[in-house]
């Protein structure tokens, strides 16, 4: 929201999260959900075409997934639950209704704990469903505006596609409660191998539900939003209807339960059609495909596969390990990324000298030359060694960065690593230290005399030559010894 605007009224947010599942085949065929970057309409089959006599089957895979998301959001596994069809027609519907559960979803009655801003928030979870995704509509513009296309496209690739959308209570008060509530279920997504999560290919889609509460307390006007393709854009799209709805609303007018499209370009949200309720989708039950029947037996198995959840091993973490919050927030956001810290861990790094190099080296490395921790080509065995040779003093910082840097660079040991890098992997001391750092008095005649005069009070000068002893012996020397050995050699 503006910093220059507050808003006069309580702000209502609830959220529609659509999830593309991680299956190979789509949810009632056996066309491949691998549509990125493919032909248009090459993706399809009669089936999710909708070719007159065809015959959904339903994808089994889809079911365990939801039913995993659902547990994960502490939902309740619905022994028996069905499909309904769904009626509208859009271009990009081939059927002109959709297959999805409406009376009778997967799961219902769940939560999502956060933390916004230093406070606690639980939000509530309606329930979670199964669906299959429509296909994709594009309108070619010159702007790279949302408006402006002189017509339309479909392309049918993606119908078909499973979802889990979770439907979650009006329980969210800010954009940013809104932003996080949609970041920890995408962590928990991809931390149960759900779905990648990825807004901007279309994987992780949320329509936004945004009303202001009047002064009795009862809600206003509920307004959809749609088209947000980015943490980013889903909160700046409740920050600006925010302030339209409150000026309308202090102006006298009216708010239109309606469907809005965020144009990003704009930074405005749109006016898209009339909101439709229930009855106007003529909702009857799917008669082409049986119900799902789970028996608790199978809610069991499914129990006993959960991983570690996230907040679980936040809080583990935390315990065992003493880590900040903001350390385990970073090393904890990816599955893969905690997995990998705590195989360094227990390779023998310290926790919070491997929880450095986790944060500040390796996602560093990761960042600037792409790919994930799992192609990470130092392994935790070898990145803990590392941590260990510091801690024990034989290597510096400085040159275990560069030796992770050629590890990273080429295929090489660790130990053809330190050499090439001309560390020697011990501290250096005595006569070799002493060496070098006579070299560095040599090189800075003024300085030295300087402080032996009794000038440098403050103590500058003396630590300027300790900088240059330690940059010389790219940190291997010892700091202590060093400075005992300049002290005697100027007469302090």
């Amino acid at each position: 929201m503006s910093a220059s605007y507050v808003s006069k009224r309580q702000v209502v947010i609830g959220l529609e999260v659509h999830l593309q599942l991680n299956t190979t085949t789509k949810l009632f065929c056996s066309c491949p959900t691998d549509y990125i970057g493919k032909t248009p309409n090459s993706n399809v089959c009669p089936i999710c075409l909708a070719v007159p006599g065809t015959l959904p089957l339903l994808n089994d895979g889809a079911v365990a997934l939801g039913a995993r998301m659902g547990l994960g959001l502490h939902c309740k596994i619905q022994n028996y639950s069905n499909f309904h069809r769904k009626n509208y027609f859009y271009a990009d519907l081939a059927k002109a209704y959709q297959i999805t559960q409406y009376e009778l979803p997967i799961a219902t009655g769940g939560y999502m704990d956060l933390e916004v801003g230093g406070a606690a928030k639980r939000v509530r979870v309606h329930h979670l469903h199964l669906e299959e995704d429509a296909g994709k509509l594009v309108h070619p513009t010159t702007d790279g505006r949302l408006t402006g296309a002189m017509y339309s496209l479909v392309d049918y690739n993606r119908g078909g596609v499973p979802l889990s959308e979770v439907v979650s209570e009006p329980d969210m008060s800010s954009p940013a409660e809104a932003r996080e509530y949609v970041m920890r279920l995408r962590q928990l997504a991809r931390y149960l191998d759900i779905s990648d999560g990825e807004m901007e290919s279309g994987s992780l889609r949320v329509d936004a539900n945004i009303s202001l509460s009047n002064a009795d307390g009862s809600l206003g006007t509920r307004v959809e939003i749609k088209n947000m393709n980015s943490f980013k854009s889903l909160e700046q799209a409740l920050e600006y209807e925010t302030v339209r709805q409150n000026k309308a609303l202090d102006s006298g007018g009216r708010i239109v339960q309606e469907t809005r499209l965020w144009d990003n370009a704009e930074g405005v949200t749109r006016s898209m059609r009339n909101k439709e309720t229930a009855s106007d989708y003529r909702y009857y039950p799917e008669m082409d495909l049986a119900p799902i029947v789970i028996t608790d037996e199978e809610i069991e198995d499914f129990k006993r596969g959960m991983p570690e959840l996230p907040w679980e091993k936040r809080d583990r973490f935390a315990r065992d390990f003493g880590l900040s919050k903001e350390e385990i927030a970073i090393i904890t956001e990816q599955r893969e990324l905690a997995q990998y810290y705590e195989d360094t861990v227990a390779s023998g790094a310290p926790p919070a000298r491997a929880a450095n190099w986790v944060r500040m080296e390796v996602l560093r490395m990761l960042n600037e030359r792409g790919g994930t921790i799992s192609d990470f080509k130092v392994k935790p065995g070898v990145l803990a060694d590392i941590v260990k040779k510091i801690e024990d003093g034989e290597l510096s910082s400085t040159v275990g960065k560069d030796i992770l840097e050629l590890l990273v660079a080429e295929d090489m040991s660790l130990d053809d690593a330190i050499k090439r890098s001309g560390a020697s992997g011990r501290r250096l001391t005595g006569d070799a230290l002493d060496g070098i750092i006579s070299g560095v008095l040599e090189a800075n005649p003024d300085v030295a005399d300087v402080i032996r005069s009794g000038q440098d009070r403050k103590g500058g000068k003396l630590k300027f030559l300790q900088g240059l002893v330690m940059k010389e012996t790219r940190g291997q020397a010892d700091p202590k010894e060093a400075s005992e050995v300049l002290s005697r050699r100027l007469g302090l």
